[in-house]
C-alpha cells in the first residue's frame, strides 16, 4: 500500500515486527541453564509481542487481497 494513496503504510508495522523478532532472538541467545521463571516470563512476553506485530502486518497485507483476507498457508 502506498502512503500517497491514503491507505495504510506497511513499513512501520514491518519494522516493529522485525524489531520484536530480533529482541526475541537476542533473548534466546542469552539463555543459560538453569532457566528461571523470570526468563520464561520475558520470553512469553516477547513472543506475544512478536505475534501481535505479525498479526497486524498480516492484516495490513490482507487489505490488498481478494476479500481482504490473507490466504492460508500451504504448509
Amino acid at each position: 500500500m502506498a502512503e500517497e494513496s491514503g491507505g495504510p503504510v506497511l513499513a512501520p508495522t514491518l519494522a516493529n515486527w522485525l524489531r520484536a523478532r530480533e529482541e526475541t532472538r537476542q533473548h534466546l541467545a542469552g539463555a543459560t541453564p538453569p532457566i528461571d521463571a523470570a526468563w520464561v516470563q520475558r520470553l512469553a512476553d516477547l513472543l506475544a509481542t512478536e505475534r501481535s506485530w505479525q498479526d497486524q502486518y498480516t492484516d495490513l497485507l490482507a487489505l490488498g487481497s481478494t476479500g481482504n483476507r490473507f490466504p492460508s498457508s500451504n504448509r
